[in-house]
């Protein structure tokens, strides 16, 4: 996955401007479960701030859950004709950074891969 090119084929413009940041260890609380991307929980740390989390990046304890490895839940918002790398694939999202830079999670339903 790392490393591989894509080209934004639909705009997509996240709803959050500050993103939550988690570290290993760290315990959140779960809220929502079920939402149009299956494999994220709706999750809030100690200070009140909530996100959608990798159901992979949690360990699950009834009503909490305790992080796995650290996690940045940045969106990037993009627009069509956009090139974009890639660096981690979760949940269909992709982990990736534009050419001005910018990393954030792109949903994989707007983007498609740039052939060799």
């Amino acid at each position: 996955m790392k490393g591989k090119a894509y080209r934004v084929i639909e705009d997509y413009d996240s709803d959050y401007t500050e993103p939550l940041v988690i570290t290993k260890g760290e315990i959140l609380t779960i809220g929502e479960k079920e939402s149009e991307w299956s494999g994220w929980i709706w999750c809030t740390n100690k200070f009140g701030k909530r996100r959608w989390v990798p159901e992979n990046y949690l360990e699950i304890h009834g009503n909490t859950c305790k992080a796995r490895q650290d996690y940045e839940a940045t969106e990037l918002s993009v627009k069509i004709g956009e090139r974009l790398i890639a660096e981690k694939e979760e949940a269909d999202w992709i982990w990736a950074t534009n050419e001005r830079g910018k990393s954030g999670w792109v949903p994989l339903r707007n983007i498609k891969i740039l052939k060799k």
